[in-house]
């Protein structure tokens, strides 16, 4: 670390997990632990009181999680960076943690050198992520890479359909549910769900797989044809 100080804040439902980390981190040259926090909404309100440099983030906490806790951290514009440390590690947890305003993603496999690292490295405003992660990262990019495609101009569109509702059609095409259709349009899943029901009016689909069916024929589903 470096000489000048890393004020953290702890934030993990587990007791000996709180305590565990305040032990061995607090031996770490230039890292003070000001606080722990059981849950996100202490984190976010000792956050405020503390102001410390960097949150030490768990994902999985009761009444607000690690995500929605660093959401509202992110929004409220607070400077202090938020490091998620958690044991699950999979794509949709990486992948919603960085885009909710972490800078940094470790596993509970880290040791405390790699912690420090990256307690120092938020601090400076630069990313960490573990590399027993960033597999997921680069999954999680490839599987939407289909975004860059984008729907023809309403003008060609078939049927009157709009361009948003020809996205969402050409997400359905592409396998989603509504839920991460509405992940993916940073939208809620009853603007989906209405979405769907205008494009099902406007094709004559039924269901999903006549309306996968229509994205395919007219060429707006990602990789198809052109639209005749």
């Amino acid at each position: 670390m470096s000489g000048e100080r890393t004020t953290v804040l702890i934030a993990d439902d587990q007791r000996v997990v709180r305590e565990g980390l305040t032990m061995v981190l607090g031996l770490m040259p230039g890292v003070e632990i000001v606080g722990s926090a059981r849950d996100g909404e202490e984190a976010i309100a000792l956050v405020e009181q503390l102001q410390p440099d960097v949150v030490l983030m768990d994902l999985r906490m009761p009444r607000c999680d690690g995500v929605e806790a660093t959401r509202r951290l992110t929004l409220s514009g607070a400077a202090t960076k938020v490091v998620v440390l958690t044991t699950y590690a999979d794509d949709h947890s990486v992948i919603q943690a960085l885009r909710a305003g972490a800078c940094g993603f470790l596993t509970k496999d880290a040791g405390s050198p790699e912690i420090g690292a990256a307690l120092e490295a938020a601090k400076r405003g630069e990313s960490a992520i573990d590399p027993a992660v960033q597999h997921h990262l680069v999954k999680a990019i490839a599987r939407t890479a289909p975004l860059q495609w984008s729907p023809p101009d309403q003008a060609q569109l078939p049927d009157g359909l709009t361009p948003r509702e020809a996205a969402v059609l050409a997400l359905i095409a592409e396998g989603l549910s509504n839920a991460e259709i509405a992940e993916r349009l940073t939208v809620t899943e009853t603007t989906v769900k209405s979405h769907i029901n205008h494009l099902y009016g406007k094709t004559g689909a039924r269901d999903r797989a006549q309306a996968v069916a229509y994205a395919y024929r007219h060429g707006l589903a990602p990789g198809s044809q052109e639209p005749r």
